[in-house]
C-alpha cells in the first residue's frame, strides 16, 4: 500500500475519486494509528506520521468509499491531570461521514476494569465498537433547491424518522422506519395535505445504545446520545451500515424538497454518548478528552455535567467550536438541510459557568454566512444553574417557548389567574422577545413535543403512567399541567370523549391561531396517544410509534388541525411579521387599533377583567386592515379581521358580539363544541351562546377597499 502525507485539512476521510485523506485532530496524542479494517475485522495499523498544529494525517491513494477505519491514540492515560487516551480503544473518527455497527455493552470498551474500578482494562475493544466509514460525496442533486419558506410562513411538525413511518400501511415492510420512508409518497402525501412547511426530525446523527438500557433489553428510542455529529444514524438506513446512509438521507431531503417541505435537524452538540468518568471510551475521550470535554477545575478525573448525561462539551476551544461549524456547514452545503434545533442550547453559550449570550458560539454562527442563513432553533434551557434562558437568546435566534406551552395548558385547564399571561402568548410573547428587538418569529410556540404527553394524552391524563420505563413510574416529569376531562386514562363515557376531542381540538386551534412559528407534534394532528407515558426515551416499539388506523374521532381531529392551518394560511392576521401594539393605523378601517381584548359583552375588557382570577373568557379582535409590515415587493397587506372568541371555563357563556364599527356581520371559520354552521352570518352585537371548554373563529372582509392615489406615487394593496 502507498503511503503519502497528506493534508491537515479537511478533518475527517476525505474521498476525491482516487484515494482518500485522513486528518485527526489530537493536542495529548504521542502516536497515532490509522486502522483499516477488513470484513472479517482483519485490522492493518498505518503509522501516522506528519502532523501540523496538533492535526495528524496521511494520504492513501488506495482507500475507497466503503472502507471502514478507526484511529488508536497513544499518550498520556491520567484521569487526575485530564487525560484518557488508551491505544487499546478503537476510537471513532470525530468527522466520520458515516458509521458502521453498534457498541455493545461490553467491557473492552471501558479504560477500567468493572471489578475494580482503579485497576486499568488493556482488553482491545476493536469487535465490540463502532467503526468509521469512508464515503463518497458525490451525489445527483438536480435541481433541488431550499424551499426558503420565510419564517412567518412556517408551521412546524416534530417527527421520528422511524415513529413516523414504522406503521404506515402503504410503505412496504422492509423499507419502515427508514431515511428512504420518510421519502416516501406515503408520508409526503401526509405532510402536504396536512400543511406544514418544515419537517423538524428528532436525532439523525449517529448516537449510541445506553448501556443500562442494553441491559434492561431496552432501547434509545429518541436518540439523544450522539457520536458521530457528521454521521446519519446508520439503524434509519434501508442499505445498512455500508456508508449509503449518506445517500438514502440525501434522497429523502430531495424528495421533501421537490414537495415543498423544509428539513430542520435536531441537534445534540451539548454532549457526547462517552457518559462521564464512569462511560464508555469511544471516540473523543481516547483523542483528547481535555480538548473535547469539560472538567471539573480541581478534579479532573470528573466532568462538569450541566446535561444530566455525565459530560458536556468545552464551548471555550476552538477545536470544539470549529467541530460544531464544520459540523453544521456539511449538514446545509453537503447535505441540503433547512435549519437545526439546538437541544439545551444554554450548555452551548456555557464558556465558563455562568450562560454568555456573548459566547464565542453566538460569535461564530453570527458571522458565517452559511450557518447564519438557515433557520436556528434553541432550546433554551439546561440543568445548569442559571440554564432557563427562554427569551435570553440572541436576535438570529428562534426558541421554543416554554413560556407559552405552559400557559396555554393552564388557560385550556381552566386554571385561574391566567387570563393577562394567556394574551401576551396569543400576541406573539413580546415581553419576552421585543426588549432584544427581536418579531413575533423569536418564538416558536408549541403545546406538546416529543418529551412529555402527546395532546391526546394531556386531556387524558392527570399523572403520569411510566411503569413501562421500568424505573418504577419515577422518570419523566410529573408537573404536567394537564387535565383528564374527568376519567383517568381510556374511556368510554360518549360525554367524556367529546370533551376531550373538544379539549384537543381547542389547544390546536389556539396553537395555529397565535402570532409566532407553530409546532406540531407528530401524531397529534390523528389524536396520537401514548397510553400516558410521558417519558418515552426508550420506547422503541408501538407505544411510541404512530398508528394510521383512525377511529371516527382521530379523522375529525385530523380534518380539524387541516381546517387550522389553511385558515392559518390563508389570512396574515395570524402570522405577522411584527408584533401587535394595540394602536390606531392612520389605514385601518373604522380607526380601529390593530388588536383589541373584549369582554363576554362585547367591549374592552376592564381592569376587574384583567385582575379576576376567575376571569375563563375573552374575545380577542384582530384587525386585518392594520397590518403594517409591506411584503418584500413593498405592498400593503390587508387581511380579513378576525374575533376569537375563548370559553375555557367549565360553563356556557353568552358571548356579545362587538358593536358595529368592529363590522357589521361576521362570518363563522371554524369552532370547537356545539356550534354554528361554517359560514354562518352573525350580526354585530348578537348574542351567541358558547358551551363550556370551546374556541370560534370568526372573520370578516375590510369595510371598504383603500383607494390607490391617482399621483401613481402610492402605497400598493395585496389582499390576503
Amino acid at each position: 500500500m502507498q503511503i503519502w502525507t497528506g493534508q491537515s485539512y479537511p478533518l475527517g476521510a476525505t474521498f476525491d475519486g482516487s484515494g482518500t485523506n485522513f486528518a485527526l485532530f489530537s493536542e495529548a496524542a504521542e502516536r497515532v494509528e490509522l486502522c483499516l479494517l477488513d470484513e472479517d475485522g482483519t485490522e492493518r495499523r498505518i503509522e501516522v506520521t506528519e502532523v501540523d498544529a496538533f492535526v495528524w494525517h496521511v494520504y492513501l491513494p488506495s482507500v475507497q468509499p466503503g472502507q471502514r477505519y478507526g484511529y488508536r491514540v497513544h499518550g498520556a492515560y491520567d484521569p487526575a491531570g485530564g487525560h484518557r487516551c488508551d491505544p487499546s480503544k478503537l476510537l471513532l473518527d470525530p468527522y466520520a461521514k458515516a458509521i458502521a455497527g453498534m457498541a455493545s455493552n461490553h467491557p473492552s470498551l471501558y479504560s477500567y476494569s468493572f471489578e475494580d474500578h482503579e485497576a486499568r482494562n488493556t482488553d482491545d475493544s476493536s469487535q465490540h465498537t463502532m467503526h468509521s466509514v469512508v464515503v463518497s460525496p458525490f451525489f445527483d442533486w438536480g435541481n433541488d433547491h431550499p424551499p426558503a419558506h420565510e419564517y412567518h410562513d412556517t408551521v412546524i411538525y416534530e417527527a421520528h424518522v422511524k415513529g413516523l413511518t414504522m406503521l404506515h400501511p402503504d410503505i412496504d415492510d422492509d423499507i419502515r422506519g427508514t431515511y428512504v420512508a420518510m421519502g416516501e409518497p406515503a408520508i409526503i402525501e401526509h405532510l402536504t395535505e396536512l400543511g406544514v412547511t418544515a419537517i423538524e426530525l428528532m436525532p439523525v446523527h449517529q448516537f449510541v445504545q445506553d448501556g443500562h438500557l442494553v441491559e434492561k433489553e431496552m432501547r434509545n428510542y429518541w436518540g439523544y446520545n450522539t457520536i458521530g455529529f457528521f454521521a446519519p444514524h446508520n439503524e434509519y438506513a434501508h442499505a445498512g451500515d455500508t456508508g449509503q446512509q449518506v445517500q438514502e438521507f440525501k434522497q429523502m431531503v430531495k424528495n421533501l424538497h421537490e414537495a415543498n417541505i423544509e428539513v430542520i435537524l435536531d441537534v445534540v452538540y451539548n454532549h457526547t454518548a462517552e457518559g462521564n468518568q464512569m462511560g464508555p471510551t469511544l471516540c473523543f475521550r481516547g483523542i483528547d478528552n481535555a480538548a473535547y470535554y469539560r472538567l471539573v477545575e480541581d478534579d479532573k478525573a470528573h466532568y462538569y455535567d450541566t446535561t444530566g448525561t455525565g459530560n458536556s462539551l468545552l464551548m471555550r476551544t476552538p477545536h470544539v467550536l470549529q467541530l460544531i461549524m464544520d459540523s453544521l456547514r456539511y449538514w446545509v452545503t453537503e447535505m441540503h438541510v433547512d435549519g437545526f434545533r439546538f437541544d439545551l442550547a444554554s450548555t452551548l453559550a456555557r464558556e465558563l459557568h455562568e450562560v454568555d449570550r456573548l459566547s464565542a458560539f453566538f460569535d461564530i454562527i453570527q458571522q458565517d454566512p452559511i450557518i447564519s442563513q438557515v433557520k436556528l432553533i434553541a432550546e433554551p434551557w439546561d440543568l445548569g444553574e442559571g440554564g432557563y434562558q427562554v427569551g435570553g437568546f440572541p436576535p438570529l435566534w428562534s426558541e421554543w417557548n416554554g413560556h407559552y406551552r405552559d400557559t396555554v395548558r393552564d388557560f385550556h385547564r381552566s386554571e385561574p389567574g391566567v387570563i393577562g399571561d394567556f394574551t401576551s402568548r396569543l400576541a406573539g410573547s413580546s415581553d419576552l422577545y421585543q426588549h432584544t428587538g427581536r418579531t413575533p418569529i423569536a418564538s416558536i410556540n408549541f403545546v406538546t413535543a416529543h418529551d412529555g404527553f402527546t395532546m391526546r394524552d394531556l386531556v387524558s391524563y392527570n399523572d403520569r403512567h411510566n411503569e413501562a420505563n421500568g424505573e418504577g413510574g419515577n422518570d419523566g416529569e410529573s408537573h404536567n399541567r394537564s387535565w383528564n376531562s374527568g376519567v383517568e386514562g381510556p374511556s368510554e363515557d360518549p360525554e367524556v370523549r367529546a370533551l376531550r376531542l373538544r379539549r384537543a381540538k381547542n389547544l390546536m386551534a389556539t396553537l395555529l391561531v397565535s402570532q409566532g412559528v407553530p409546532m406540531i407534534l407528530h401524531g397529534d394532528e390523528m389524536g396520537r396517544t401514548q397510553g400516558g407515558n410521558n417519558n418515552t426515551y426508550c420506547q422503541d416499539n408501538e407505544l411510541s410509534w404512530m398508528s394510521w388506523e383512525l377511529d371516527t374521532d382521530q379523522m375529525d381531529m385530523l380534518w380539524f388541525t387541516q381546517q387550522m392551518i389553511a385558515l392559518r394560511r390563508d389570512h396574515p392576521i395570524f402570522r405577522r411579521r411584527r408584533f401587535l401594539q394595540g394602536v390606531v393605523r392612520d389605514e385601518a378601517d373604522s380607526a380601529l387599533p390593530d388588536v383589541e381584548w373584549l369582554g363576554t359583552d362585547g367591549v374592552p375588557m376592564t381592569a376587574e377583567d384583567w385582575e379576576s382570577p376567575q376571569n375563563k373568557c375573552l374575545t380577542m379582535f384582530l384587525n386585518g386592515s392594520a397590518i403594517p409590515e409591506p411584503t418584500l415587493r413593498g405592498e400593503r397587506i390587508v387581511d380579513d379581521s378576525a374575533l376569537l372568541l375563548f370559553n375555557a371555563s367549565g360553563n356556557d357563556v353568552d358571548f356579545v358580539l362587538p358593536p358595529a364599527d368592529h363590522g357589521a356581520s361576521w362570518t363563522v371559520a371554524i369552532g370547537t363544541g356545539e356550534t354554528v354552521d361554517i359560514g354562518t352570518a352573525l350580526d354585530a352585537e348578537q348574542s351567541i351562546s358558547r358551551p363550556a371548554h370551546s374556541l370560534l373563529v370568526l372573520t370578516r372582509p375590510p369595510m371598504e377597499d383603500i383607494e390607490e392615489p391617482a399621483d401613481g406615487n402610492h402605497e400598493q394593496t395585496t389582499r390576503a
